[in-house]
């Protein structure tokens, strides 16, 4: 289901709730009912209780934003480390520095191809893209500088080696969604219950207060949606993408 549609299934779901429960509040309601004699300690409250349901909304956001943007780092770092790698290879043998060139290639292609699709799909990393990796650690550890000239290049390409594996092991820990079940559970039960303090305000005199509790209530149901949808960075429609890898690499999508 396209996520568009999810998020205005969701909205008009709110929306849907606020009318029919004031709707059926307002049936059962007796003739003689006050509702401008709502309590001042129910107004008071209700007042608090969404500053800070509004508090927390606005920190869950900042984090699965500075989680996705911590992400979209980690692929960045990779790429730029395989690059960096690429060319200054430059300076070893030629076949050395071809197979080298070759594996890199490889791998950005398995990434961008393959491993994207199994990340945003399941989450996880694929155990190919380990083993083209370290087969890259390998090729540059591995060889012998003959010059010195070589000698000088050597650990410079052997920290980029290390730096994309470390880079790679971060993007595979940000492939799992970044909000635990527990702060997902207050998300929810605050909407709840943020809601359910508005109703408590017997918000039926007028359709333009039972029109404005619709639009609160569907602001808070595309504020939750948009948490759900940066929670996973490489999973949703406002996720990381591959695109620090086809820039470096222009031939990897093809």
């Amino acid at each position: 289901m396209p996520e568009w549609l999810v998020l205005t299934l969701a909205m008009v779901a709110a929306c849907a709730l606020v009318v029919i429960i004031t709707l059926l509040r307002h049936r059962s309601a007796d003739d003689d009912e006050d509702p401008s004699e709502t309590p001042d300690v129910i107004e008071y409250m209700t007042m608090w209780i969404g500053v800070v349901y509004a508090i927390v909304l606005g920190l869950a956001i900042a984090g699965v934003w500075e989680a996705r943007g911590m992400a979209q780092d980690h692929v960045r770092a990779e790429a730029q480390a395989l690059h960096e790698i690429s060319e200054r290879v430059r300076v070893y043998p030629a076949d050395v520095r071809d197979r080298i060139r070759e594996d890199v290639n490889s791998y950005v292609g398995h990434v961008v191809d393959t491993e994207w699709k199994v990340m945003a799909d399941s989450g996880a990393v694929t155990e190919r893209g380990d083993e083209m990796m370290q087969r890259i650690r390998r090729d540059v550890t591995d060889y012998q500088p003959a010059t010195d000239f070589e000698a000088q290049a050597y650990q410079p390409l052997v920290d980029q080696a290390a730096a994309a594996d470390q880079a790679r092991a971060a993007r595979a820990d940000s492939t799992e969604p970044t909000m635990p079940g527990v702060v997902w559970f207050g998300l929810i039960v605050g909407a709840v219950v943020t809601i359910g303090m508005i109703l408590a305000l017997q918000i039926r005199r007028t359709p333009r207060e039972l029109i404005l509790a619709a639009l609160f209530s569907a602001l808070i149901a595309f504020l939750l949606f948009l948490i759900w949808d940066f929670d996973a960075p490489f999973s949703r429609g406002l996720a990381a993408t591959a695109d620090p890898f086809l820039t470096l690499f222009p031939g990897a999508g093809d």
